[in-house]
């Protein structure tokens, strides 16, 4: 039993350990919040598709959600940090909602009103609502070969009667008005409700133009010459006025330090996201992560030595 008990002690040295170096590591790693306290640029990632939804920090989650609660909550946080001198949105994302991305800009047109700058730096892919929300910045570098555009709504659906009828089955509803199932897919859609739905698209697109002629301070004639759905390559957008530079992810974190006013080749980062989650622990990034594991491994400790002494006395 005394054997078993030292193995619980240097497992809990370690796991403390592993703890306390994961909630510190700001103190050590380089291009951290707390290097010489001259204020940080904080870095917001939009890594994949963009969607309405909650704000999620379980433990183990992948660190890289896009919900429209949990940016609006990490843009808020950077506008209310004194020491957040200038925010980079690093996007990688083909899109998505449009209710979940007009959320997420206002919360960008509040940090641009506070006379904080914004710089975007597109990543592989920074498409449809993704270019919603980097218009939204005050300066945008993508690379060469970046896929940006996509200016545009669609709405899509599916019709399967004629599969339907060809297996004998049909669908009946009861429904309170005409247009209720106006998308299903057992029928087809009447010319008034293809005009419906077509009014609908038409607002949002002509509200995507809007925010693209305003943030990039375009003509909107122009802005709609191009905004068709193509896609393009980030120099393409460039030559069109949707981008301002070529430039990797640390040629935009260089410009938005020194738009804040921060000097130096180290520049000190700050990340809002990561929460609890396997990423932000590895990161560093999980705040409060050390004093929060520390208390849990404390707690476990007590009950296993506390089981261990009963075992000794049986």
């Amino acid at each position: 039993m005394k054997q078993h008990r030292n193995w619980v002690i240097a497992a809990f040295v370690i796991l403390l350990a592993i703890a306390i170096a994961a909630g510190t590591s700001d103190l050590w790693r380089p291009g951290t919040v707390n290097e010489k306290g001259k204020g940080y640029v904080a870095v917001i990632r939009i890594d994949g598709p963009i969607y309405g939804g909650p704000d999620t920090e379980a433990l183990f989650s992948n660190g890289g959600n896009v919900t429209s609660e949990q940016l609006m909550k990490e843009f808020k946080m950077a506008r209310q940090d004194p020491q957040a001198k200038a925010i980079l949105v690093r996007i990688n994302s083909p899109g998505g909602s449009t209710g979940a991305t007009q959320e997420i800009s206002e919360e960008m047109d509040k940090i641009r009103s506070s006379g904080k700058p914004i710089v975007i730096s597109m990543g592989d892919m920074c498409a449809s609502a993704g270019y919603w929300l980097a218009s939204k910045g005050n300066y945008i570098f993508a690379t060469p070969a970046t896929i940006t555009g996509s200016i545009g709504v669609y709405m899509d659906y599916s019709n399967i009667e004629g599969l339907m009828d060809k297996l004998g089955v049909k669908n009946e509803k009861i429904k309170s008005g005409a247009h209720k199932d106006i998308l299903s897919m057992y029928r087809p859609m009447t010319e008034e409700e293809r005009s419906m739905v077509q009014s609908m698209v038409d607002d949002i697109y002509n509200q995507f133009v809007q925010t693209v002629a305003d943030g990039r301070k375009m003509d909107e004639a122009k802005v709609r010459t191009i905004a068709d759905g193509r896609i393009m390559t980030g120099k393409q957008a460039q030559d069109l006025g949707l981008v301002d530079a070529m430039g990797n992810y640390y040629d935009a974190l260089s410009y938005a330090a020194s738009s804040g006013g921060i000097e130096g080749e180290n520049i000190p980062v700050k990340s809002y996201s990561g929460g609890m989650s396997l990423r932000g622990i590895l990161s560093g990034e999980a705040k409060g992560f050390a004093d929060i594991f520390a208390a849990k491994l404390a707690e476990s400790f007590s009950k296993t030595l506390l089981q261990s002494d009963s075992l000794m006395v049986k």
